[in-house]
């Protein structure tokens, strides 16, 4: 099994680039954000209150969670029987992920899963933790960066092409908070792996960025044979 681990803070590219790098490896894209957004939108729509831990700790085993991969359609997150992947791109989401996020219970029950998935595949995961805990023996960890204003800029167009109506400041105040939320937190905070490439994709196109990363798998398969 070969797995390469992509972490970084939001906007940096890290979906998009895992994502375009799975397919040219032709192995599994896993995105773990996407886990949180999901128990962050059931959570959301059940009402339950995300501030409040013990609560959110008393409902998540009662969160049958699925992960299902399927080359044509991908992805998909299914949580007490209902698919909910399709749910979870919105600003509001996002910010229940990432407070759901630093919740000791809702990280460890998602990490088996997320474990699991990996031993079964090779496979590419994006997300905050994953060089440094989810897979810390990776072939492969890069951390993704971009500078503040140019991540603001890239979520808020991907918001846009979703069709929600936001204003730029909004989404920029919002990363900031994730940026505070995802550094501070005390369980598994956003932090670079000892081993991990740093890649500044500020400047960088998406192709571009995408070819950095397939040149260090290269780089690795070459090492390995040699």
């Amino acid at each position: 099994m070969f797995s390469i681990a992509i972490d970084g803070p939001a906007g940096a590219g890290k979906s998009s680039i895992a994502r375009a790098v799975s397919k040219k490896l032709g192995i599994i894209y896993l995105d773990t954000g996407a886990l949180y957004r999901a128990l962050g939108y059931y959570f959301l729509e059940k009402k339950i209150s995300i501030e409040d831990s013990l609560q959110v700790e008393n409902i998540i085993n009662d969160c049958d969670i699925k992960l299902l991969y399927n080359v044509a359609k991908g992805q998909q997150i299914f949580i007490n029987g209902k698919r909910v992947d399709r749910f979870i791109r919105s600003n509001e989401v996002s910010m229940a992920a990432s407070i759901i996020s630093k919740n000791y219970v809702v990280r460890q029950h998602l990490l088996k899963i997320q474990k699991d998935f990996a031993k079964k595949s090779s496979v590419v995961m994006d997300g905050r933790d994953i060089g440094t805990v989810i897979l810390p023996d990776a072939n492969l960890k890069i951390f993704l960066t971009a500078s503040l204003e140019v991540r603001a800029k890239r979520r808020f167009e991907q918001f846009l092409r979703n069709g929600y109506n936001i204003e730029f400041e909004e989404v920029l105040n919002d990363i900031k908070k994730r940026d505070l939320n995802d550094s501070k937190r005390k369980i598994s905070p956003l932090k670079i792996a000892d081993d991990a490439v740093v890649i500044d994709t500020s400047k960088l196109s998406l192709k571009e960025s995408v070819e950095k990363v397939i040149s260090l798998v290269k780089k690795i398969d070459l090492e390995e044979h040699c």
